[in-house]
């Protein structure tokens, strides 16, 4: 849970205001909302990162790559450029952002972009190469677009009701923005998750009838990856590594390695950061580098034989089937 900057009180309350009111004119149509009728389907959150956004979407580029031509449209945080931009492999995380990188590697086969303007973002994806499906990475306050699917995201250990608005907290807009959501999804939960716990959730998240919740966990790798390379995940109990995390919640990785017995340094850096040649030194001083998939794509073209990275999954702790089959009719129904 977020430590409260209560100081900051004042701000949240005249932030959240102006959310609510912002929310109210998108939904009284006000202010305009654009539909299309290539289905699109949104992840997102209400907090400011630390979520499970991009395995997320990696579950369901996994889930609809065989039966649809698929793309991707992400803001492209932390990019050094702007506007649209069709990302193809060869252009780097300073360009892109290091998401919209990750998901190119992985599935080269779908069409990926960056655009902080989602209409046209959607539009130019749409004009050039007609994708069946669109997922947006992280739009759910991007309200100019009206998707057809919202898949809310809300971590275990820091669930948006037990947050405040921004300043104060690290919440986008109040809770009520909740509503919107097709699909809510407790991420990071344990893998060992009670029914009973699963229960008092549900009834402090208090969703509409029509929402659906579900639950989910992190699946880490059995072996670090460096492009094709391999290393067995179990070597590390016998060598002295340094983990580098550059995302908005560690934790679970952290606790991960600690409950494998592994001993290590941690290198923790903000959200999407830019390493400075002098932290760059730092990391190629230290002999074996684990870092996530995600900052890797960062630091790849560093020279750094040691630097590795744990893959990682989403998985459901139940009702698995129900979850894809959500998707599935919504993008049949289109």
């Amino acid at each position: 849970m977020v430590k409260p900057r209560k100081f900051l009180l004042p701000f949240s309350l005249l932030y959240g205001g102006v959310m609510k009111v912002r929310n109210i004119l998108y939904d009284r149509g006000v202010l305009e909302s654009s539909s299309f009728s290539t289905p699109v389907i949104c992840v997102g959150n209400l907090s400011v990162g630390g979520t499970g956004k991009t395995p997320m979407i990696e579950y369901i580029i996994r889930l609809l790559h065989s039966r649809y031509s698929i793309a991707t449209l992400s803001r492209g945080y932390g990019r050094k450029t702007s506007g649209y931009i069709q990302v193809t492999g060869n252009e780097d995380a300073g360009e892109v952002g290091d998401e919209p990188m990750q998901f190119k590697n992985k599935f080269p086969e779908v069409f990926v972009a960056v655009d902080e303007n989602r209409r046209n973002g959607i539009s130019q994806l749409i004009n050039n190469f007609k994708p069946e499906v669109i997922l947006l990475d992280d739009a759910f306050q991007h309200r100019r677009v009206n998707a057809g699917y919202n898949i809310l995201l809300t971590a275990y250990n820091n669930m948006y009701t037990d947050d405040l608005v921004l300043p104060a907290g690290n919440l986008r807009e109040p809770i009520e923005g909740a509503s919107r959501a097709q699909v809510v999804v407790v991420t990071k939960c344990p893998a060992t998750l009670g029914i009973k716990e699963r229960k008092d959730i549900a009834a402090k998240l208090n969703l509409k009838d029509d929402q659906r919740l579900f639950f989910s966990y992190i699946k880490y790798g059995e072996e670090l990856m460096k492009g094709e390379k391999t290393f067995p995940l179990e070597f590390l109990k016998t060598r002295k590594f340094t983990l580098l995390t550059g995302i908005a919640n560690p934790l679970a990785l952290v606790n991960f390695l600690h409950s494998r017995g592994f001993s290590f340094e941690h290198l923790k850096f903000p959200d999407h950061h830019n390493f400075s040649p002098k932290e760059l030194e730092e990391i190629k001083a230290a002999e074996l580098v684990v870092t996530t998939e995600k900052d890797y794509m960062r630091l790849k073209d560093m020279s750094h034989p040691g630097l590795y990275y744990l893959p990682i999954q989403t998985e459901f702790l139940e009702n698995k089937e129900d979850f894809n089959k959500g998707i599935l009719n919504f993008i049949h129904e289109k």
